[in-house]
């Protein structure tokens, strides 16, 4: 422990069971601050002290997790999302203190977010930031003594559906994009590179002898190769004449790094004008990944260019080609019942015929 004058009166800098407090000795005289200060000390040693959180509130949660995490680790689209699930959670929660947001208060919450007709995955995200948030509030920030999550439940979400685009969307879609979204929408749909990773993209993680193109800013931190298609080569030659001097493959009007949010709501306003509002960004990546499986490219390969850590994602796709399968049974015409086949008739060899 030690002693600090404030405003003229002393304080004492406590940290006890893990828990760091200042509390205020309340007098302007030095020897009776160190009585009060010894006395706590005895206490503290005795088991008698407890410590007394202060009182914070959920607007400080939401502040210190953004400036702190959000902004700070995550990629801007992940952050864009954040700030408006904590805009629909501070409409709920922002009186509050963060004692006061219970496991019953969340209960009620998620009954309310489903009245107003969200879809579940909407809500399990805003539970999930919320979850995050509180948990650095108990580990690393000791604001709390535990997080409401140890009872409340965030329902699973079935995201296994994915949503991809045939070439007559793709057609529309790019019709009503401006050029800028234009060349953006057909490097992810020939790539397969996220958001964040197109908009990071610069001229020297590109390479022209190889046509290769190297993610840097991935999701799993690590660095992934991509070998570019002569539909890319021929999209990306006169960009680099034009704007060779630019850091960025991508940039905005004055040679910039274009910021993700204007890149979404230009590609909204195109999706909207296509009659694809259902179409995400994120779903470009799904075309590429779907009209390659469909194209009976191996999931393993698919694997590596998506740059999924496990083939367990990668099987969300293995149902756009069932011909991929075929020749696992294949292999069981050559064995002995094949004595047996030939025994048919005409009329039972014809079976597929009736099919």
């Amino acid at each position: 422990m030690s002693l600090y004058k404030r405003n003229g009166i002393w304080w004492i800098n406590v940290r006890a069971n893990g828990i760091r407090q200042r509390i205020s000795s309340g007098t302007h005289n030095r020897k009776l601050a160190e009585m009060v200060n010894a006395k706590v000390l005895s206490d503290i040693q005795a088991g008698r002290w407890f410590p007394i959180r202060e009182k914070r509130m959920f607007p400080e949660l939401v502040e210190r997790y953004m400036s702190e995490h959000s902004r700070v680790h995550k990629a801007p689209s992940s952050t864009i999302r954040d700030e408006s699930s904590f805009k629909h959670l501070t409409d709920n929660f922002g009186t509050f203190s963060l004692t006061e947001i219970t496991p019953a208060r969340i209960s009620e919450y998620k009954a309310r977010r489903r009245t107003d007709g969200i879809k579940p995955a909407t809500l399990a995200r805003e539970l999930e930031v919320l979850r995050h948030a509180l948990n650095l509030a108990v580990r690393e920030w000791e604001w709390i003594e535990h997080s409401p999550f140890e009872k409340a439940r965030i329902d699973r979400v079935d995201n296994k559906v994915e949503r991809w685009i045939t070439p007559e969307e793709e057609l529309r879609l790019l019709s009503e994009a401006a050029p800028w979204v234009q060349e953006i929408i057909i490097f992810a749909l020939n790539t397969g590179m996220r958001q964040a990773e197109i908009l990071s993209l610069q001229w020297g993680q590109v390479d022209g002898v190889r046509k290769t193109a190297t993610a840097l800013r991935t999701k799993n931190k690590e660095k992934r190769t991509i070998p570019l298609n002569e539909t890319v080569i021929t999209l990306l030659t006169p960009k680099y004449r034009a704007n060779s001097p630019a850091e960025y493959v991508f940039t905005s009007q004055a040679g910039t790094k274009i910021n993700a949010r204007n890149l979404l709501r230009a590609y909204y306003t195109a999706r909207k004008k296509a009659k694809l509002e259902d179409v995400r960004f994120h779903d470009l990546r799904h075309t590429f990944a779907t009209r390659l499986v469909q194209s009976g490219i191996d999931l393993y390969v698919v694997k590596e260019l998506l740059g999924h850590k496990t083939i367990t994602m990668t099987m969300r796709y293995a149902h756009h080609y069932p011909e991929s399968l075929r020749h696992g049974v294949d292999v069981l015409n050559g064995y002995g019942h094949k004595t047996v086949t030939t025994a048919f008739s005409g009329k039972e060899k014809g079976l597929e015929n009736s099919l």
